[in-house]
């Protein structure tokens, strides 16, 4: 059999800090839909399983609640298979029962409850819902008793951590790396991580299919999954579905003449329109460099969908020829040397000396802006 897997995507969640462009990137989710399903029908996958927090909150708007199920219900020959995660567990009155009120497309299937559901005559699902955001115990532990018809491939889908796996979030939703060989599952269909993973023979994260944090993944991805028979090992192919690539660089700067390097390299980043861009700038560099570097980091940020910059690590040491250029003597020069002294006294704090560091780079700039400027 073969099916695609995919999770975590938190639709309806906010981004707040890109302002008008917010409406863009909740709308990349969306459009991820539209990618899986079309995944699915070139590779001639007839299930597609979303293993946990297909909403990003447990009370997200009437339009923001039918807007994935619509996407789904235009892939006719496809059935998608919807899992409560920890973003959206089953309450009472909750995120899914609102599902259910609007009603649920032809092609889409809630599994709510832990119990076996077959996929077709070579197949059965054994989902683990949770009912609530954190679960000490693991869920999928009914999966080794679960009934299923003799030489049906069994396959699982959670949302968890997988215990002894990763850095954190252990204590909640465990999952146990021993289930595919507990439960006989040719595969676990898992959500949370919001990277691709293979965390066993048996056992994948799919990851989200559109990053929301730079170091997450830089594209989205969803798994098409082949499994020949009961006892076969799952064939897994990685398939970008994303749109926006999340990145973090780290570049160090000790010289003006490097600054054309380093635009260089920025440019050179894959698809620049749609590159969510967290840069961090260390070293130092003269006044003059500094502006120079400001006016080469506006293009970037014109080409690159976002830019973030953090130069707390980059320091401003004034030239001769930078002070000169503010003014030879008299109020101003005597100001810019009382700026630089304040940047690189480490008896201030960071702050005091990033705000001294930032008004001389502004002093520098109105007296090139002018021609100089004298009082």
């Amino acid at each position: 059999m073969r099916f695609i897997h995919t999770a975590d995507w938190q639709i309806g969640k906010p981004f707040k800090q890109f302002g008008d462009r917010e409406s863009v990137l909740r709308q990349a989710r969306l459009v991820a839909i539209e990618k899986i399903g079309e995944l699915a029908e070139r590779e001639g996958a007839a299930h597609v399983l979303v293993a946990g927090d297909v909403y990003d909150t447990e009370a997200p708007t009437s339009r923001t609640l039918l807007e994935p199920l619509e996407r789904m219900r235009g892939f006719t020959k496809v059935s998608w298979h919807l899992l409560p995660g920890n973003h959206d567990p089953h309450r009472p009155k909750g995120v899914w029962d609102r599902v259910r009120e609007n009603g649920v497309p032809a092609n889409v299937r809630l599994h709510l409850t832990a119990e076996p559901v077959a996929l077709d005559s070579f197949a059965t699902l054994l989902p683990a819902p949770l009912t609530r955001k954190s679960e000490g115990g693991d869920l999928t532990e009914w999966m080794d008793n679960a009934a299923t018809a003799p030489g049906s491939i069994r396959v699982g889908v959670a949302h968890g951590s997988v215990v002894g796996f990763g850095s954190g979030g252990e204590a909640n939703n465990p999952v146990d790396p021993r289930r595919p060989e507990r439960a006989g599952l040719g595969y676990l269909a898992l959500g949370d991580w919001h990277r691709t993973m293979q965390v066993g023979p048996a056992i994948w994260y799919a990851g989200t299919p559109e990053p929301d944090r730079a170091g997450s993944q830089e594209v989205g991805q969803a798994l098409v999954v082949d499994i020949a028979g009961p006892s076969a090992p799952a064939m897994v192919t990685p398939n970008v579905v994303g749109t926006y690539r999340w990145l973090t660089r780290e570049e160090h700067l000790s010289d003006s003449t490097e600054l054309e390097d380093l635009e260089a390299r920025l440019r050179a980043l894959p698809e620049l329109s749609s590159t969510i861009l967290r840069l961090f700038l260390k070293g130092t560099l003269p006044l003059a460099g500094r502006a120079a570097l400001d006016r080469r980091l506006l293009g970037l940020t014109a080409a690159l969908f976002h830019l973030d910059v953090d130069q707390l690590g980059l320091l401003v040491r004034p030239s001769a020829a930078d002070l000169e250029a503010i003014d030879f003597g008299g109020v101003l020069r005597h100001a810019a040397d009382k700026l630089r002294s304040m940047a690189d006294d480490d008896a201030n704090g960071p702050g005091e000396k990033r705000r001294a560091a930032d008004a001389l780079i502004q002093l520098f700039v109105m007296a090139s802006d002018d021609g100089g400027v004298r009082l």
